[in-house]
C-alpha cells in the first residue's frame, strides 16, 4: 500500500524536519510542497510476489490425504509488477501497471505433465483522485481510482503431457497459472488513511475487479462438460491496519495488517459459467517500509489464517465440491522512486 501509505507518511516527516533542523527560513525563500510536486511528477515502482501453493482445501477443511498419498498439486508463482504513476495535480494522477508471471505446476491427474507459463500479464491504466487536497496537517484522506484492465496476457498457454491413455499430447496448462483471463475488465480501488495518537497511523486499501465476459473459450481438458472451457472470473483484494514509525531510526515504519484476497461464485456483472476454483484466503500480513536516498522499500509477508474453497457454479449443477490449493504463506518485495 506505497499510495496511501508513503503519501500520508512522507508530507508530515518534511514539515517536521522543515519546523526542528537549522533556523528559521524567510517564507519567500521556502521551497514549498507543490514546487517539490511539478518537479517530481514521475512515481516508478517494481513489485515482486512469491507465492507456492501445494495444501488442498474443500470449503476450509483441509484435504491432508493429499500430502499422505502424494497426489498433491504444486504450483509456484513469481509476479513482477512495474507500475508507473504520473501526478496531474496535487489530488489527481494517472497510472499504469503491467505485470510478468512466470509459474509453474506440476499436474498430476490427466492430462499429466509439468506446465511452465511465461508472460506478460493483463496490463492495466487508470486513472486516481484523493477527495480531499493533501496537506501535511490533515489527519487523514481517502482516494478512490478506476482503471481499464486489457487482456494483454497470455490466458491459453499450453504444454506437453500426457492423457488418459498414456499419449503424449499438447494440453491447455490450468486456469491458476495462466497469465491473464482473456478478458477486458474494470477496477475500482480505494485508499485511505488517519492519524491516531502516539504517532499510529491506520489505513485500508481495497479493490474489485469486474469481469463482465463470461467464458473465454479455452479447453480446460476436464472431464465434465460444464467444466470444458475456462471461466472469467471476477477478483477482489481488501487490506487494512496500522502503521507506525520506528522511535530513533529515520525513515522505517512497520506495519501489520489484515488482508483478504479471493474470487467470488459469481460475478456481480455478467454469467459465470465454465470452471473456476472461487474461493478466498484470509491472512495476516506483517510487513515494514524503509525510506532511504529518495527510495520507498517495502516487505510483506502474509500468512493464511483461514482458507476457503466455495462451492463454483457448475459444482452446484453437479451437485458435488471440488478443491483448491492454497498457500500457507506469500512474500511481497517493492521498491519505488518519484522522479
Amino acid at each position: 500500500m506505497l499510495g496511501a501509505l508513503c503519501g500520508a507518511w512522507h508530507p508530515k516527516t518534511r514539515t517536521d524536519v522543515e519546523n526542528t533542523a537549522g533556523p528559521e527560513v524567510p517564507e519567500g525563500e521556502r521551497i514549498t510542497a507543490a514546487e517539490v510536486q511539478r518537479s517530481s511528477p514521475w512515481s516508478i515502482s517494481v513489485g515482486y510476489r512469491f507465492q507456492p501453493s501445494s495444501r488442498h482445501f474443500v470449503g476450509t477443511v483441509e484435504q491432508k490425504q493429499r500430502e499422505i498419498n502424494g497426489n498433491q498439486i504444486q504450483n509456484t508463482y513469481h509476479l513482477y509488477d512495474i507500475g508507473i504513476e504520473r501526478q496531474l495535480t496535487s489530488r489527481f494522477s494517472v497510472t499504469a501497471s503491467v505485470p510478468l508471471i512466470f509459474a509453474y505446476r506440476n499436474q498430476l491427474y490427466n492430462p499429466r505433465g509439468e506446465f511452465r507459463v511465461k508472460s506478460i500479464g493483463d496490463i492495466t491504466v487508470g486513472t486516481r483522485g484523493w477527495v480531499l487536497k493533501p496537506s501535511s496537517e490533515r489527519r487523514g484522506n481517502i482516494a478512490f481510482g478506476v482503471s481499464l484492465k486489457m487482456p494483454t496476457g497470455e490466458y491459453k498457454a499450453t504444454g506437453k503431457a500426457t492423457n488418459a491413455a498414456g499419449q503424449s499430447i499438447i494440453a491447455t496448462a490450468d486456469q491458476s497459472i495462466q497469465a491473464g483471463d482473456g478478458g477486458w475488465g474494470i477496477a475500482f480501488d480505494s485508499q485511505a488513511y488517519v492519524h491516531l495518537p502516539w504517532g499510529f497511523m491506520a489505513y485500508e486499501t481495497g479493490s474489485y475487479l469486474f469481469n463482465p465476459r463470461d467464458t473465454n473459450g479455452v479447453a480446460t481438458f476436464r472431464a465434465r462438460p460444464l467444466e470444458a472451457v475456462m471461466s472469467v472470473s471476477d477478483q477482489y483484494l481488501a487490506r487494512g491496519g496500522i502503521a507506525r514509525a520506528v522511535p530513533k531510526v529515520p525513515g522505517l515504519i512497520i506495519t501489520f495488517v489484515g488482508r483478504m484476497e479471493g474470487v467470488p461464485v459469481r460475478d456481480l456483472l455478467g454469467r459465470s459459467n465454465g470452471f473456476r476454483r472461487p474461493g478466498y484466503a484470509i491472512s495476516g500480513d506483517p510487513g515494514f517500509l524503509y525510506t532511504r536516498w529518495g527510495y520507498v522499500f517495502s516487505v510483506n509477508v502474509p500468512w493464511a489464517i483461514e482458507r476457503n474453497r466455495r462451492t463454483s457454479v457448475t459444482d452446484y449443477q453437479a451437485r458435488i465440491h471440488g478443491d483448491a490449493a492454497f498457500a500457507d504463506y506469500v512474500v511481497t518485495l517493492g521498491v519505488s522512486k518519484r522522479f
